[in-house]
């Protein structure tokens, strides 16, 4: 009997697992109902086990790592990791004030409507390898 519950607990991370790949292959969606306008939003997956190193060695720390919007338009970072993260404007050695999420739980979102154009870099604070870009036309 502990063998077969041992057996679909695998089964059940292996599911999830994938289901959270699959996640990360559809990037862009449509949001429609913002003050009777459609506005893109655009998906950034903090992946999972990113809160360990070498996700940077694959470019696979935040799905995707570079994205590029339109001014006006909003981006939402989900953590899809089972650790703490943040997305925060700028270097791990110099913060600009941007954005700042703060913490994010696990499955939790964070949005930010990029008003500007220009580039804008950003970290996790509490790892400091994992990086990405947002780019505004």
């Amino acid at each position: 009997m502990s063998k077969r519950i041992l057996i679909l607990s695998v089964a059940a991370v292996t599911i999830s697992v994938l289901a959270g790949v699959m996640v990360g292959i559809s990037l862009e969606s449509n949001v429609t109902e913002s003050n009777d306008t459609v506005t893109d939003q655009y998906l950034v997956l903090i992946t999972v086990s990113s809160s360990r190193p070498g996700c940077e060695d694959v470019d696979r720390c935040y799905v995707p790592s570079e994205i590029t919007v339109s001014s006006g338009e909003a981006v939402t970072w989900v953590n899809d990791d089972s650790a703490f993260h943040t997305v925060t404007s700028g270097h791990y050695d110099a913060y600009d004030g941007v954005f700042d999420s703060g913490q994010l739980d696990p499955a939790e979102k964070f949005l930010y409507i990029f008003d500007e154009a220009g580039a804008f870099h950003y970290y996790c604070k509490l790892h400091p390898w994992m990086e990405g870009n947002v780019v505004v036309r």
